[in-house]
Parts: C-alpha cells; sequence; structure tokens
C-alpha cells in the first residue's frame, strides 16, 4: 500500500486543519505500555536482568520522562541500548552489550521505522541482532494487543473532537502501528473524528503533516497537538502551529485547549506570545539530561 500517497490524497474540506498524536496525548497509555510491555521485554530479549533496575530506569528516561519522551521505538532501543552501556553500574558487572551498528545503520538509511520495513531489510542483511530487534518489536506488539484495553481518552478529548469536527481537517499523527491505533479509536467510538489514522507504517510525523496538509493550507491554520518533542520539532519544520500536552499536566492540557486553545486557532489568534507561552512550559516540562549522569 502507498501511503505516503494516501496522505496526498486526503481531500480538503475545511479551512482549518489539526494533527493529533495519540498514545499519551489523546489516550492516558503511554506509561503503561512502556512499563508493562515494552520495557520488560527489552530487559528479557536483550539480557539486561542482571542489571534489571538500571535497565529499567534508562528505559523509562528516554521514552517517557526526557525530551526524547515518543521516540519511535527502534531509535529508542539504540539510544537506550547506548545510554545503559556508560552506566558505572553495568560495567562494573561485565554485562555484555550488543552492538548496535547494524540497527543504526538501518535507522540511517530507512525512510520507515516500522515492523515489516524492518522484516524487509533484516531479511536482505543475514544480522542476528536485526533479527532479535523484530522479535522484539513484535513481542511488543503481540503484548499490548494482549494487554492494553480498555484505557479511555483523556478528560475533555471528546469535548475537543466534537468542537472542532466540522471546522477542521483531522488526522491521527502517530508512530504507533496503524493496527493498534485503529482498535484503540475504534474502542472508544473515537474513529469517527479523523480522515486518516496514519501510525508509523505512513511514515515520520513530519511527513505525515507534510503529505496531509503540506500546501494545502495556510500554514496559521494547521495545528498538531502531541506530548513529545519530536511532535514539536514535527512541527517547527513544517512552519505550522503547536499545542503541547504537557505530561504529567495532561487533564490541564485538553481542558484549556477547549476552552480557549481552539477558539484561539480558529480566530487566527495562536501564534505568538499564546503559543510561545505553551511551549515554554512544555520545554520545562522534560529534562535532556539523565538523572545518574
Amino acid at each position: 500500500m502507498d501511503y505516503q500517497a494516501k496522505l496526498r490524497e486526503l481531500p480538503v474540506e475545511h479551512d482549518f486543519f489539526i494533527g493529533i498524536d495519540s498514545d499519551g496525548s489523546v489516550f492516558d497509555t503511554m506509561e503503561i505500555k512502556q512499563k508493562l510491555c515494552f520495557c520488560p521485554l527489552f530487559i528479557d530479549y536483550f539480557g539486561f536482568i542482571e542489571v534489571a533496575e538500571q535497565a529499567r530506569e534508562t528505559w523509562e528516561f528516554v521514552n517517557l520522562y526526557s525530551k526524547t519522551r515518543g521516540l519511535n521505538r527502534f531509535p529508542a532501543l539504540e539510544r537506550t541500548i547506548s545510554l545503559l552501556a556508560g552506566r558505572p553500574e553495568v560495567k562494573e558487572r561485565n554485562i555484555v552489550i550488543p552492538d548496535t551498528g547494524s540497527l543504526q545503520d538501518w535507522i540511517k538509511s530507512a525512510s520507515k521505522h516500522s515492523n515489516p520495513a524492518l522484516k524487509q531489510y533484516a531479511g536482505k542483511m543475514s544480522d542476528p541482532f536485526l533479527d532479535l530487534c523484530l522479535e522484539w518489536s513484535e513481542a511488543v506488539n503481540s503484548k499490548i494487543e494482549e494487554t492494553i484495553h480498555g484505557f479511555p481518552p483523556f478528560p475533555f478529548v471528546r469535548e475537543v473532537l466534537d468542537e472542532i469536527h466540522g471546522k477542521a481537517d483531522i488526522i491521527v499523527v502517530s508512530q504507533t502501528p496503524v493496527e493498534a491505533l485503529e482498535r484503540e479509536w475504534k474502542e472508544h467510538d473515537l474513529e469517527r473524528y479523523p480522515g486518516i489514522i496514519a501510525g508509523q507504517e505512513y511514515g515520520t510525523k513530519k511527513e505525515h503533516i507534510k503529505f496531509a496538509a503540506g500546501d494545502k493550507y495556510n500554514a496559521d491554520r494547521i495545528l498538531l497537538v502531541g506530548d513529545a518533542p519530536g511532535d514539536l520539532e514535527a512541527a517547527i519544520i513544517n512552519g505550522i502551529l503547536f499545542y503541547p500536552i504537557v505530561p504529567g499536566g495532561e487533564v490541564d492540557s485538553w481542558k484549556n485547549l477547549y476552552d480557549e486553545g481552539i477558539d484561539r486557532f480558529l480566530k487566527g489568534e495562536y501564534r505568538g506570545e499564546y503559543e510561545t507561552g505553551l511551549i515554554r512550559e512544555f520545554e520545562e516540562s522534560l529534562p535532556e539530561d539523565p538523572p545518574w549522569k
């Protein structure tokens, strides 16, 4: 399937466009997925049981509590292993650290960091580490499908969607696999709002915005809602507006978007001091350096 063509062909039905991230933004599932699915399987598959506490802390720092929050799972895997290798406790125990060189090469060369893309690449390489990365990622998906059910959207999400429905074209912008996204949005009767539910198979979030919105709308009429620095980066690169869902303050963020953010956006009063203040608060909520350094 040509996912980018689907984004390009998305019809313009309104003057405004809003892209919305899912995990950690719409649904309060980010921590539970990372702590119950991604991290335990990371420790198991990559042999870090002897330093499980350090591995857990490192994984959660990379994926939840730092400026790399929301990073695609494969770059996040590489960064976590790299940070873990430098920790004194790991060095002292002579833990065997996997060589992530082949994963780094694929990350740099691939346009999509998804299971199908890695499977195709790994099939040509005969590299045990890449095969292990794929096995881990597929196990994560299975664990999420088995475990993550019944988590409702944050308060005020539905109110915001009702408010913008019929006024803006909406898509989901995520690095979660499409199958999981569609299942979660359908479970809570939200799938009727977005024109497309774009996951990792559609490319990066920057590409989602570029191909779905691009030059179809005035830049001040395109808004990306997200909870991770990568979302902010995608907005900046595309020259569009950004509304942050602040980690730890998600309910307040959605309430503020409902109370005044959407109105400012639709009236053309969003860019400038208002947006800058929101972004400043968001950036201050996530550190860059790990606490153990």
